[in-house]
């Protein structure tokens, strides 16, 4: 999210006209499912095997939200003459684009839809609305022979995340989705081309070139999959990975939760285990559609209720706090208040308090964020394809995801929502949680231990 991120001074030329043509988008909210030609009873017709192997293994029921949405519904939203854009069947919705507002009218009127809202308008002006060029690449990384992380090494030590990949738990066998705004270069970058990548998936604009778009995703995913000794290793090397993206640079508009929706749910049919994303929404292009603190509850925003389901169809989400800790807002940003996900602040390498940090707690005063990592001064990779520095909770967060997956690995027989209580239970102000550091830094090799005990 824009005014989220904290990059490192390089831009992308995005220039070009816009493949989308309409100029408004709408949330169709749904009363139900009652149209379905689905059954519970049957539900290797709508959910991959992978999806419902995981369920099966945690014990967790397949229910109404795994419907997806009822197909007479979508095919009489589009007969009023508007175009679907995606559709969300955990919170069973549909976003449409159109240029006639009266055919939502229209559209508000149909007896299974129980609410429309306006998500996006196209910005004024002639404005890009993708990426066409590239940055240069340089190729030459530095090379640290003295550790198989590089620089990177402390943003793991912290929390003795290379104790876990001693032991062989490096990712192998984990999937891990990173829905972000881009991954620029990730596919001419050197260093990078030994990552896993399972697969890509635009949301925003399926015309764009992933991988042309915004740096700010293939900073995250080196954090978390970086696999070349000596330049830098990430917390979780030999993970598999699919690439989302759903923040659109261009604008600030609602519309991006439901991308974000969607993309949740893709990496459920794929059979993602985590989830990392790094954004963040609480101030919009629409300032009418700003939030309050007092919505800070998980089941206020989109994003925050498709994020407190996460955990219930056995993926873990770990987020971003948000960096407005020297702004006004100051608080976390959903997705962040969710339930059942873990939301990372950011401290430097000697574990003290990145100040742009956002704070919680959340408005039912539930502790946020959960824990902390390296955000201030995190060792990431560039577009030019050398190392850098960045700065955010954009980087706490993925070097946190890494390790979840790497724990999860090691205790396999835990479910998604043990997991996370898990990584609480190790942090180092478990004692006496705040709504600056959460339960503090966890202690990942501590975790594995208590595991092992408990067997």
């Amino acid at each position: 999210m824009k005014k989220l991120f904290f990059l490192l001074g390089f831009a992308l030329l995005a220039v070009g006209a816009s493949a989308q043509q309409d100029t408004l988008k709408y949330r169709i909210s749904l009363k139900d499912k009652a149209a379905t030609t689905y059954s519970l009873k049957h539900p290797e017709a709508f959910l991959s095997q992978k999806a419902i192997e995981r369920r099966r293994k945690q014990h967790l029921p397949i229910d109404s939200t795994d419907l997806p949405v009822c197909r007479k519904y979508i095919d009489e939203i589009r007969r009023q003459g508007v175009n679907i854009v995606v559709a969300g069947k955990w919170e069973n919705f549909v976003t449409v684009s159109c240029n006639d507002s009266t055919l939502i009218d229209r559209i508000a009127a149909l007896p299974f839809v129980r609410e429309t809202e306006k998500v996006w308008i196209a910005p004024a002006g002639d404005k890009p609305s993708m990426s066409t060029q590239r940055d240069s690449l340089v190729n030459t990384p530095t090379v640290h022979p003295d550790s198989i992380y590089g620089l990177a090494i402390n943003q793991i030590q912290l929390s003795k995340g290379d104790k876990l990949h001693q032991e062989g738990f490096k990712g192998q066998g984990m999937t891990i989705a990173v829905i972000d705004a881009g991954f620029h270069n990730v596919d001419k970058i050197a260093a990078m081309q030994n990552i896993r990548i399972l697969g890509t998936k635009d949301f925003v604009n399926p015309q764009a070139d992933i991988f042309a778009e915004s740096s700010h995703g293939m900073m995250v995913l080196s954090c978390i999959g970086m696999n070349q000794p000596g330049i830098m290793t990430g917390t979780a090397p030999e993970a598999s990975f699919w690439l989302l993206r759903s923040e659109d640079e261009y604008s600030e508009h609602l519309v991006e939760q439901d991308y974000w929706a969607a993309a949740v749910e893709f990496a459920d049919s794929v059979g993602v285990d985590v989830l990392n994303t790094s954004l963040g929404y609480y101030t919009f292009d629409d300032k009418s559609k700003d939030y309050k603190y007092r919505e800070l509850d998980g089941h206020h925003a989109l994003m925050s209720r498709q994020a407190s389901r996460i955990a219930d169809k056995g993926m873990v989400l770990v987020c971003s706090a948000g960096n407005s800790g020297m702004s006004s807002w100051k608080k976390i940003t959903p997705p962040g208040d969710a339930e059942n996900v873990l939301t990372v602040g950011a401290i430097d390498k000697e574990a003290l308090l990145a100040p742009f940090s956002s704070i919680g707690n959340t408005a039912d005063n539930r502790i946020k964020p959960d824990v902390v990592a390296v955000g201030l001064g995190s060792d990431v990779m560039r577009t030019d394809g050398n190392q850098g520095k960045a700065n955010g909770t954009s980087f706490s967060s993925p070097i946190m995801c890494g390790m979840v997956a790497c724990l999860w690995q090691a205790c396999p027989t835990l479910t998604a929502k043990e997991v996370v209580e898990l990584v609480r239970k190790v942090g180092d102000r478990v004692d006496f949680p705040d709504n600056i550091y959460g339960y503090g830094v966890p202690d990942m090799w501590k975790a594995y231990e208590e595991y092992k005990s408990s067997k």
